[in-house]
């Protein structure tokens, strides 16, 4: 949804996350890695030992938390309201913007001692922790650093400010260490094409289990065109999925992870910007890490020795579009950069003079690995060491939009189970070709597009073979967890947050009518193009659900039904097994909703702020309010 409610009271600016909002991981295991630090001169660049080196890759890298952001005092917010504002950069939805820049937080506090309180309101990038260049500095720069005359450097936007060759550099972030070998095999051989098909069998969910091969059944595109966001639906075909011990199945309001891998086209990029050759690229060697738990995913933290392939490593386990650039990458591309211009820039990013452009370039828009190397195209590190800064490739988990227990499709005399998930596509700006997807939306995406087109084509879409590697969800999903049979639900949802809950009417519909004991508030900007599953809940949707448009009709947002609906709220939430739930982006629609039911509160309830909360946080430990937000 758009912008949240506003309210006379002041609200509290709320947490800062490092997680992407449109993108959720699991919680456990962590996501990042930590880097083990080497020492190493940068006077020269190590030069390319590129191509007859062996290539190692990394285990652990860390990469520079965001801290919780605390609340600003009057005195912070007051200073900041009075500061001439600048055009507005486009930043992610994970970050409070309070500065926009170092310059900012220093025209604020100036050089004072005073300049530690930016903490409690900082971004995370740590532009407090600037350490400027002398003030005595010459008006014409004597030996200026020469910028890298490329458009993937230009989308950047790094400001060097009175940067030059002999500017000196101080606290330089370590050189991550290699921790990651490749070794020749007597008797390697290439593997077989069909890189995205399935992850190499060391990436496992939960050993001794296998992710599942799921045969794609069928797909298809849920909004319309003149759409802003697109959806799909899909089929997954889990039949044959393996028994497990415990009973455990898939249930309503649970989840599936998906094991999406790197496109072949990103993966080839970054081997083409490295100079690796192609004739090294599917070839089987021996992995050898000294620590970590990389390139596995929920394994014990110790050395490996595997037999994979760096196309594997590349397309399954390494992270190469999601994550901003931490200081280790940058001084790892400084270290090899041959160009003592793009060295300079690198390591100045590194360094504590130049904690306010690293801030910048962290908290805007992310920035890829083939980016960056397009970027400095001089810098060419071996991949051994490149991946031993990258992020872990996570799976990405999706709520199940059906209730499992009753889906079943006859194939002649068999049936066959499928599961169902909606997925909206994550686009982002891309600085060579305008928008880029998210990993694990963009390869959905792609295999709906390859069986539509088939389809079209007249061709059976069997005959492609299209899979979707996946396992049943690990984590307690709370929308599965506080799931009851009976009681009055009020389901509220925006966007591809109302999946679920498609679910959860078709459960119901098993044992009760739905009418008067389940209300839908359906969150769209325009229903004739981006409502969802529009005549697919199994009930007269007039009696359970109601749509609430942001762009025609009424224009309200479902926060604004919310309190519209206030004595149903407050009916619901104090009946017996009661239950609120609500599912959606926690930017604009999670933080208005929950400041909705807030207001409800203090009207009905004859409540301060203070207690509206206190009442709705005691509802979540009773497990009677149910939010759940990326």
């Amino acid at each position: 949804m758009a912008t949240s409610i506003t309210h006379s009271s002041s609200q509290p600016i709320p947490e800062s996350k490092t997680s992407h909002p449109d993108d959720p991981i699991p919680q456990e295991p962590l996501p990042y890695r930590t880097i083990s630090a080497a020492t190493s001169s940068t006077s020269q660049s190590p030069r390319s030992h590129n191509l007859s080196s062996s290539y190692s890759d990394s285990s652990d890298s860390s990469a520079p938390s965001t801290p919780n952001t605390d609340l600003p005092n009057d005195d912070i917010l007051t200073e900041l309201e009075k500061s001439p504002s600048k055009s507005p950069r486009k930043r992610r939805a994970s970050t409070v913007l309070v500065s926009q820049n170092a310059e900012d937080v220093a025209r604020i506090f100036g050089e004072s001692p005073g300049v530690e309180r930016i903490r409690t309101v900082c971004c995370g990038g740590g532009c407090c922790m600037l350490q400027p260049f002398p003030k005595d500095r010459t008006s014409s720069l004597e030996n200026p650093v020469f910028v890298p005359d490329n458009k993937a450097y230009q989308s950047l936007h790094l400001r060097l400010g009175p940067l030059e060759l002999g500017s000196e550099l101080s606290d330089l972030a370590d050189l991550p260490s290699q921790v990651v070998s490749f070794e020749s095999l007597p008797s390697s051989s290439n593997t077989p094409t069909g890189h995205e098909k399935h992850p190499p069998s060391f990436v496992t969910p939960h050993p001794p289990y296998e992710v599942f091969s799921a045969p794609l059944f069928h797909a298809r595109e849920l909004t319309k065109s003149g759409a802003q966001k697109r959806t799909y639906h899909f089929d997954l075909d889990v039949t044959d999925y393996p028994e497990e011990s415990g009973n455990v199945d898939f249930v309503v309001g649970g989840a599936i992870g998906v094991c999406a891998p790197n496109s072949d086209e990103v993966v080839d990029q970054v081997f083409d910007r490295l100079g690796v050759p192609h004739f090294v690229r599917d070839k089987e060697v021996l992995l050898k890490t000294t620590n970590g738990r990389w390139p596995t995913i929920w394994g014990d933290d110790k050395p490996r020795e595997l037999v994979t392939t760096r196309r594997e490593l590349l397309t399954w386990c390494s992270d190469v579009q999601s994550y901003p650039p931490t200081k280790p990458l940058l001084r790892l591309l400084g270290e090899y950069a041959e160009s003592e211009h793009e060295k300079k820039i690198l390591l100045y990013l590194s360094s504590a003079q130049g904690q306010g452009s690293f801030c910048d370039l962290r908290t805007g828009p992310y920035v890829t690995i083939p980016q960056l190397l397009s970027a400095f195209p001089t810098s060419r590190p071996p991949l051994e060491h490149l991946l031993s800064v990258l992020n872990t490739l996570m799976p990405r988990f999706y709520s199940l939009s059906q209730d499992p227990q009753i889906s079943c499709l006859r194939d002649g005399s068999h049936c066959r189970r499928l599961v169902e998930i909606a997925v909206t596509v994550h686009d982002s700006s891309d600085w060579e070709k305008g928008t880029r997807t998210g990993v694990g939306s963009g390869f959905l995406e792609r295999l709906a597009r390859q069986l539509s087109a088939a389809e079209a084509e007249g061709k059976d879409p069997k005959s492609l073979n299209l899979r979707v590697p996946m396992f049943r969800g690990l984590m307690a999903n709370p929308l599965a967890r506080e799931f009851v049979s009976d009681g009055p639900m009020l389901l509220i949802g925006a966007g591809v947050g109302i999946a679920p809950f498609r679910g959860f009417v078709q459960r119901r519909l098993k044992s009760a009518n739905c009418a008067n004991k389940v209300w839908v508030l359906q969150g769209v900007r325009d229903s004739l193009v981006d409502e969802l599953y529009s005549g697919e809940w199994g009930v007269e949707e007039a009696k359970v659900k109601k749509i609430v448009q942001s762009q025609r009709g009424q224009k309200r947002y479902v926060q604004e039904e919310v309190r519209h609906q206030a004595d149903l709220v407050w009916f619901i939430i104090n009946a017996l097994d009661g239950r609120v739930f609500v599912c959606g982006s926690s930017k604009g629609m999670g933080e208005g909703v929950e400041a909705a039911l807030v207001d409800v509160a203090r009207d009905k309830g004859n409540l301060n702020e203070e207690e509206a909360r206190a009442f709705w946080a005691e509802k979540k430990s009773a497990g009677q309010y149910i939010a759940e937000t990326w």
